[in-house]
C-alpha cells in the first residue's frame, strides 16, 4: 500500500534500505533533534513537550546502548558515556535545565561526527578495494 505522504514514504524507504552504520547515524541525528525540541520547550515553558522530547532522546540513547557490541573494548567506554548521557537527560528533565541539555547535545554531536567520519572512511576503503586498489 503506497503512502499518501511522499515524505513519509521516503523516510520509511530510507530507514529500510539504510546500512547499520547509517541507522546509527540516524539515531544520533534523531537524538539531537529531540534535544533541540526539548530546549525550545523549556524556553517556551511547555512542560509536556519538554518531557516528551527528553524521553524520546532517552529512548534513542537506550537503543544505542542495546546495540553496542560488548565484545569490543571501545563498547565498554561507549556504554559508560551513553549511561552518563542518559542520567544527564533525566536530570535535565527534572530540573528543566537547558545547560544540561547542551552538555548532552555536545556529547552526542561528537559521537555523531566521529561516526560519520568512520562511515566515510569505511566507504573509501570499500571503494578502493572494489577498484583493485590497495
Amino acid at each position: 500500500m503506497a503512502s499518501s505522504n511522499p515524505y513519509q514514504a521516503y523516510r520509511t524507504n530510507a530507514v529500510t534500505t539504510a546500512s547499520p552504520g547509517e541507522l546509527t547515524l540516524m539515531l544520533y541525528n534523531g537524538c539531537l533533534k529531540f534535544i533541540n525540541l526539548a530546549k525550545n520547550a523549556i524556553e517556551t515553558k511547555n512542560i509536556e513537550a519538554k518531557n516528551t522530547n527528553i524521553q524520546k532522546a532517552q529512548n534513542i540513547v537506550s537503543e544505542l546502548m542495546v546495540t553496542l557490541n560488548m565484545d569490543m573494548e571501545i563498547s565498554k567506554n561507549m556504554m559508560t558515556l551513553y549511561d552518563y548521557a542518559n542520567r544527564r537527560l533525566i536530570e535535565a528533565n527534572i530540573r528543566g535545565d537547558i545547560t544540561i541539555l547542551e552538555e548532552v547535545e555536545e556529547l552526542i554531536n561528537e559521537f555523531r561526527d566521529t561516526w560519520k567520519q568512520a562511515i566515510q572512511m569505511n566507504r573509501q576503503l570499500q571503494h578502493a578495494a572494489g577498484n583493485g586498489g590497495a
